[in-house]
Order: structure tokens, then C-alpha cells, then sequence
């Protein structure tokens, strides 16, 4: 016996099953985005690497619980700034036995050198929605200047928290000789590819310049 739904019925159903993100009110526009100062959302925020591994494969891994603070003025992007914290042992792939051994002393030692830093210096807007963001990246205990590509993806009021997040896509090519870190260079590659998918919420009150967040 085949059940029927009025078309109504049907109707109504089906749009329960739609994103939520469909109906949020985001904006695409950075000339939309409200200025103010920003802290990392954790959950959405990650950092993504990549290798070329012996020649072979492009193998990536993942860190995560990135924390930090945006301070962004879309009107004058370029006086915007960022500062970004992530634990250097929250490192994965899907290899247990890698993960370990990126944690380890011959590799990213994150035991001694816990947290990986970026620190803005300079913001140069390259297009409506893109800019190049400069700064300093602490990293193996070395630091070392780097360029981010950076691209507002969208900005509004997430639906399930009812806070106001803005989200920027951006990546980077370092090398990973310059903090140090020579392990098996040249069979896995010096250069290492970066990208990192950002989400900020925006806060009610200015941030303090000693924020513990960091």
C-alpha cells in the first residue's frame, strides 16, 4: 500500500530538510561586514597543510583549536589586524603512527614548542574581496615573515548560536626549512602548502591589548 502526502504536506517536509544556511542572512558583500573585534571561533576554524611525498602523492594533515583576535575596519581594511594562536599537538592525519611522529622531536617538537603564531604587519587589498595579509609567523621556535592570500567567503548572524561571525578562506606557501624543520627534505617537500578556512565572532565590548586568549 503506497502512502500519499497532500501536496501541501509534501511541501512542508521537504523544506524542513533544506540547510539552515539556506535562509541565513549572510552577506557576500565586504563592504557589508560590521567592523569591531573579533575573536577566533574554534570549532569552524582550521588549518590545513600539505607535502609532496617522495615524488608520489600530495598528502595533507590538519591542525585545529586555533584561538586569537581580529580587529577589521572593511571600510580601512588596511589599518584591520590579526593575530592567530594554534596547538601545535593538535596535529592529525590519518595515520596514527605520522600523527605521533609530527609531534615528535625530529619534526614539529610539540613538546617544546607548543603553539604556532601568526601576527599581522601590513594589509594590502588586492581586490574587493581579497587581500594580502603580511606578518610574522612564530613557528619551531623561530619566526619567520609570511604572506597570506586571503578571501572573504561571507559574513551575518549564525542561526544557531545567534552570534555574528564573519569568514574569511586563506592560504599561504612557506617552507618549512625556514623555521627548522628539515626531516627527509628534500623525498618530502620543503614547501609546505597552507590553508586555512577562518571564522571570527564578533565581540560586544573591544578586546583587551592582554588578552589571555592567545
Amino acid at each position: 500500500m503506497l502512502f500519499r502526502l497532500p501536496a501541501v504536506c509534501a511541501a512542508a517536509v521537504f523544506a524542513c530538510f533544506i540547510p539552515v544556511a539556506a535562509s541565513a542572512q549572510v552577506v557576500t558583500d565586504s563592504a557589508q561586514i560590521q567592523p569591531g573585534y573579533y575573536k577566533v571561533e574554534p570549532q569552524h576554524t582550521q588549518v590545513s597543510f600539505s607535502v609532496l611525498h617522495f615524488g608520489f602523492t600530495v598528502y595533507e594533515g590538519l591542525f585545529s583549536g586555533a584561538s586569537g583576535t581580529l580587529q577589521l575596519n572593511p571600510q580601512q581594511p588596511e589599518s584591520s589586524s590579526l593575530s592567530v594562536s594554534v596547538p601545535v599537538s593538535s596535529v592529525m592525519t590519518t595515520s596514527k603512527k605520522l600523527t605521533e611522529e609530527l609531534r615528535g622531536s625530529e619534526w614539529l617538537a610539540a613538546g617544546q614548542f607548543p603553539r604556532a603564531e601568526f601576527v599581522s604587519v601590513s594589509v594590502k587589498l588586492t581586490g574587493r574581496d581579497d587581500a594580502l595579509v603580511t606578518g610574522n609567523m612564530t613557528m619551531h621556535g623561530i619566526t619567520h615573515p609570511e604572506t597570506l592570500h586571503v578571501h572573504f567567503v561571507g559574513a551575518g548572524v549564525n542561526m544557531l548560536d545567534k552570534k555574528y561571525t564573519v569568514g574569511f578562506d586563506a592560504t599561504a606557501t612557506i617552507k618549512r626549512s625556514d623555521f627548522g624543520i628539515k626531516m627527509f627534505i628534500p623525498y618530502v617537500s620543503d614547501e609546505v602548502e597552507l590553508r586555512i578556512a577562518g571564522a571570527f565572532e564578533r565581540q560586544d565590548v573591544a578586546l583587551s591589548t592582554n588578552s589571555d586568549d592567545m
